[in-house]
């Protein structure tokens, strides 16, 4: 399957919120649709879930129109939406219908994810008996117990504890293992890398930056090495403020361009007691605070990031 939203263009009044957006996500794949608060996510979600239109661009689902009577999907939302006095396995069974299930079905779907989950002993308790990651992990049931073709998880993890984040990360695996299409929306940088093999990255309304994600951190500029070596504070001492300590242990070296690595990586080893001196990759969190929140990003633009690019 391939889901594709093609020059997607929104406003409310006067307030142009998507400027013409367009990004494709492949089933079998993570894609990860970042941005920070306001930039356009949730808007982009609710008209690819068909809550209210675009006003200028299509949603098409394997080069055609979507027909969203005929393709279920699943939507995790940020703000959860169940109702807290309401016994847990009547709302599943009533929101597992509204989305085309008979009750007989339902069950049985729904019986497999309280089993999956570890939850099969609240069955018939109220949602709010529940701690908050059980009460995710419901809400997580409302998203997948009708057998969506496209899922959409919107801060999945949050409110888990590592356990449970631990369960939710295998069941993602097991969606994209069976070829669905699942779309990511998330500050938690470390996820969307464990999982999403493309990223789009929205600021204000227009994507500034999307592709394969090996690439785009490939093709980033590669201007800060990291080093570890018993003579650790001497180089501090010597090299002085393009020298910093990594939090992961040893130190960076931020260099004044990328054409000096091998420049440096030599003087360090013939000046110092080295261990291993390398490249810095950079993190998605990295990429993620020049694009979304530097200010001059809002005004150029930045596009696919592709083979051969770097930096802009």
């Amino acid at each position: 399957m391939k889901l594709e939203l093609r020059n997607i263009q929104k406003k409310f009044g006067e307030k142009e919120v998507l400027t013409g957006i367009s990004f494709t996500a492949e089933g079998g794949k993570a894609f990860g649709l970042l941005g920070r608060n306001g930039a356009g996510k949730t808007t982009t979600i609710r008209i690819l879930m068909d809550v209210f239109p675009a006003d200028n661009g299509e949603v098409l689902l394997d080069g055609k129109a979507i027909q969203y009577g005929k393709v279920p999907i699943g939507y995790l939302p940020e703000e959860r939406g169940l109702y807290p006095k309401k016994p847990i396995m009547d709302q599943l069974i009533y929101f597992a219908r509204l989305k085309g299930m008979n009750h007989k079905e339902a069950v049985k779907s729904i019986d497999y994810w309280l089993e999956r989950l570890g939850m099969a002993e609240y069955r018939n308790k109220r949602l709010d008996t529940l701690s908050k990651g059980n009460q995710q992990k419901i809400q997580l049931i409302t998203a997948l117990a009708h057998r969506p073709q496209i899922v959409i998880l919107d801060e999945p993890f949050s409110g888990l504890d590592p356990v449970n984040a631990m369960l939710l990360k295998d069941v993602v695996k097991e969606q994209i293992a069976e070829g669905k299409i699942v779309l990511f929306s998330s500050h938690q940088m470390n996820y969307i890398e464990e999982f999403c093999d493309q990223i789009a990255i929205l600021n204000n309304g227009k994507i500034v930056l999307q592709g394969e994600l090996n690439d785009i951190k490939k093709n980033y500029v590669r201007d800060r090495l990291v080093v570890r070596s018993e003579d650790e504070e001497r180089i501090m001492r010597e090299l002085g403020a393009c020298c910093s300590e990594n939090e992961e242990g040893g130190l960076i070296i931020q260099l004044p361009s990328a054409n000096d690595k091998q420049r440096m990586m030599r003087t360090l080893a013939n000046t110092y007691d080295i261990d291993e001196v390398k490249v810095l990759e950079p993190s998605l969190n990295d990429i993620f605070v020049q694009y979304a929140e530097n200010s001059h990003t809002n005004n150029q633009a930045v596009g696919v990031m592709g083979k051969g690019e770097g930096r802009q």
